[in-house]
């Protein structure tokens, strides 16, 4: 009985699997020794005893990111009238002004998200660190999984999306959707309020970020350096912060990410446009960094697009921002 042979291809494909599994059994060897390692406090690296790091992670622990994400509902609910008529009032500049002077707690709900930013910025550099490294021992199944996430249809059933996201994101991949962080933001929901007042409050909640962003310019640490590429008060992971909380909120409450996300944007560009008029130096002391995070906002999100951002806000302004920002920082340093 003659054996059918392997065309190039299958056997290349065989070798692959085979390898796989090799390194798949050697990376679980390396965990369960890991495991067992820092099981052991004999055997624990001297780093992870370090209390300086365990208060570092206790505090990111207990902070990621619900206890700020619910006080900023809180200071929603409080402005809740306000914010309504803010929401629908964009294209009317003296009556967005008049409002925006009703409102509270202004400070508090950027420096909350602010908080969340850098927790997550910070998450996503352990993230980078961890795809690194699993690219490094096991490319095979890291190429499978990255390949596995870029090739879901839109129109995938979320649960199904839910779990091929937290596959990638445990292998170190960026997720369109952080299931962390909608596992996190989910256990928060709180059962004396309907699903649509949650859904109004979370809604509520983008329309606050937008129309609160022209007070940054006012901050002396707001001026953007170019030397690390970021804000001096880190209002750069504000980027971050905004696309993922939306992106988190608007998959539990079943909401669509892209509309909320295109009506922030117009709220964001309509409230910096009006700061392009003031005369106050005082108030537009950080303008043109602040205008910079429009255009951080939108390289960040997935669901965002440039054009989407010229038909809101000039890209001329940005560019002229961009100019404004390197020569002020060439002159600072001279």
């Amino acid at each position: 009985m003659s054996r059918s042979v392997l065309q190039p291809s299958q056997q290349k494909l065989a070798e692959k699997l085979t390898i796989l599994n090799d390194r798949g059994v050697g990376m679980l060897t390396r965990l369960y020794n890991i495991k067992k390692a820092c099981g052991d406090p004999k055997a624990k690296p001297s780093y992870l005893i370090d209390k300086n790091l365990e208060s570092a992670v206790k505090f990111i622990v207990r902070k990621f990111p619900a206890v700020e994400t619910r006080n900023n509902n809180k200071l929603v609910v409080e402005n809740v009238d306000v914010l309504t008529q803010m929401r629908t009032s964009f294209d009317k500049p003296d009556q967005m002004a008049a409002l925006f002077k009703r409102l509270s707690s202004v400070d508090s709900v950027l420096k909350r998200m602010t908080i969340i930013g850098v927790i997550l910025s910070f998450r996503s550099l352990a993230q980078e660190a961890l795809r690194d490294v699993l690219s490094y021992h096991i490319p095979f199944l890291v190429s499978s999984i990255e390949d596995f996430k870029d090739h879901i249809p839109r129109e995938t059933d979320m649960k199904v999306a839910m779990n091929v996201y937290e596959l990638s994101s445990a292998a170190g991949l960026p997720c369109e959707i952080d299931p962390a962080l909608v596992v996190a933001l989910s256990s928060q929901k709180s059962e004396n309020i309907s699903p649509e007042e949650e859904y109004k409050i979370a809604c509520l909640l983008m329309v606050f970020v937008a129309v609160s962003l022209p007070t940054l310019a006012s901050n002396v640490m707001s001026q953007y350096s170019p030397a690390i590429e970021g804000h001096c008060n880190n209002i750069h992971c504000l980027a971050k912060a905004i696309n993922q909380i939306a992106a988190a909120l608007f998959t539990i409450h079943k909401g669509s990410i892209e509309d909320r996300l295109k009506e922030f944007l117009a709220l964001a560009s309509s409230s910096l446009l009006k700061i392009g008029q003031e005369t106050d130096k005082t108030t537009t002391r950080n303008r043109e960094s602040v205008y910079l995070l429009l255009d951080m906002i939108v390289q960040e999100s997935p669901f965002l697009t440039m054009d989407l951002l010229e038909s809101c806000f000039p890209y001329v302004l940005l560019r002229n921002a961009y100019h404004a920002v390197y020569k002020q920082s060439v002159t600072s340093s001279a």
